[in-house]
């Protein structure tokens, strides 16, 4: 699991238009986290080719991922979401995809499907007759 320093992030704060009330008018608790993948000294060069491979559409062309919470009301929290929601899209980037194994399907699915078939062909059937009457 890899952390994003706080030291590495750029972090500032905007007029939010989330939950607040009159609040929302006068503090600014929209955070706006902006974190230079390019210049990160957390990870190694594989790690950012992996992270901007992945991560491509979020990316600027300076090479920053901009992140932006303005969910709750106390500038805090915002922070803490934004900070959580870009340590959670790196590791999901650096993690490694596990390639599914084609299984065969087993007898008793088999006869399930097949039972299942010939209950829906039954119930046209008695529909069929219903209908002659």
């Amino acid at each position: 699991m890899i952390y994003i320093p706080e030291n590495e992030m750029q972090i500032t704060f905007a007029r939010s238009g989330g939950k607040g009330g009159q609040n929302v008018n006068k503090v600014s608790t929209k955070a706006i986290l902006k974190w230079d993948l390019y210049n990160s000294h957390v990870l190694s060069s594989d790690q950012k080719y992996l992270a901007l491979h992945k991560l491509g559409g979020r990316i600027t062309e300076k090479g920053e991922i901009v992140l932006m919470s303005q969910s709750e009301r106390s500038q805090a929290q915002n922070k803490q979401m934004a900070i959580d929601k870009l340590n959670w899209l790196v590791n999901k980037a650096l993690t490694p995809e596990i390639k599914r194994i084609a299984t065969k399907p087993t007898r008793s699915s088999k006869e399930k499907r097949i039972q299942g078939k010939k209950r829906v062909s039954e119930k046209k059937k008695l529909r069929k007759i219903h209908e002659n009457y």
